[in-house]
């Protein structure tokens, strides 16, 4: 996508899929447009052979700010069906970056809030700016971040994610940091070319273990520890077979 009036852009650099919520003047706030432009993107960025890692960031300075006025009033005046499709929209986004077969980064920049820390949250990897903000304010309207909280549960522990949910408090970068919600944080003036660095490293490694690490990491998340284990045979037996495998072994034998 690359008509700049469009509310997600996506551009393919080298190896490195960037994907921009473009509406700085809502703070990139969601919508329909916007959730439906991410899957796209994301989609067509899985397609590209080139591409090893996919950026999610946010034009202006704010990362994304949650759901826009417009969609809390839809939310406001829907039956049940409509509020169960556009939840389902929502979560169907969320899938799809787990989805994806090469590493998700979200790249914060100012405000991760609401659905926006949920959307940064269910990335694979979050760097951020040492000034940036997250929370989940969603029990101040009387909503609960539902959805999220399945993602929040993951990455934090019980108690902190509890706080979070229900004290609906905005956290500093550092303390997001410092209790697992987010990988790396960066000074603000350095950010983008920390990021780039970040991503480009995966170039140096194989695509095809790490979408197989990827995909096994999740899907072992809840299983007993012996069904682990047996889906773990499988994934080796697999990685042991594939081409990266196959050149890297010969490689180091040689050394």
């Amino acid at each position: 996508m690359t008509d700049e009036n469009q509310p997600i852009l996506l551009t393919i650099d080298g190896t490195v899929a960037r994907i921009t919520l473009n509406r700085p003047e809502k703070r990139n706030a969601l919508n329909d447009a916007v959730i439906e432009g991410l899957k796209s993107a994301l989609s067509k960025a899985d397609h590209e052979p080139s591409v090893r890692a996919v950026v999610n960031g946010g034009a202006g300075q704010d990362f994304c700010s949650g759901a826009d006025l417009e969609a809390l009033r839809k939310i406001a005046g829907a039956s049940v069906a409509n509020n169960s499709n556009d939840a389902h929209s929502l979560m169907e986004l969320f899938v799809l970056i787990r989805q994806v077969s090469v590493p998700v980064v979200a790249a914060v920049r100012g405000r991760a809030l609401a659905g926006g820390c949920g959307l940064a949250s269910a990335c694979d990897i979050v760097l951020a700016t040492e000034s940036a903000r997250f929370g989940y304010p969603e029990v101040k309207i009387g909503f609960v971040p539902a959805m999220v909280m399945a993602i929040l549960r993951r990455n934090v522990s019980e108690k902190r994610a509890f706080e979070l949910l229900t004290r609906g408090a905005e956290i500093s970068a550092p303390y997001a940091l410092e209790i697992g919600l987010i990988n790396h944080l960066y000074k603000d003036e350095e950010f983008d070319e920390k990021v780039d660095a970040y991503v480009r490293g995966f170039a140096k490694l194989s695509k095809s273990a790490i979408s197989l690490a990827k995909t096994l990491l999740y899907q072992i998340d809840g299983m007993p520890f012996t069904n682990a284990l047996e889906t773990g045979v499988d994934v080796n037996v697999i990685a042991r077979m594939t081409e990266d495998c196959q050149k890297g072994i010969a490689g180091f034998l040689k050394r």
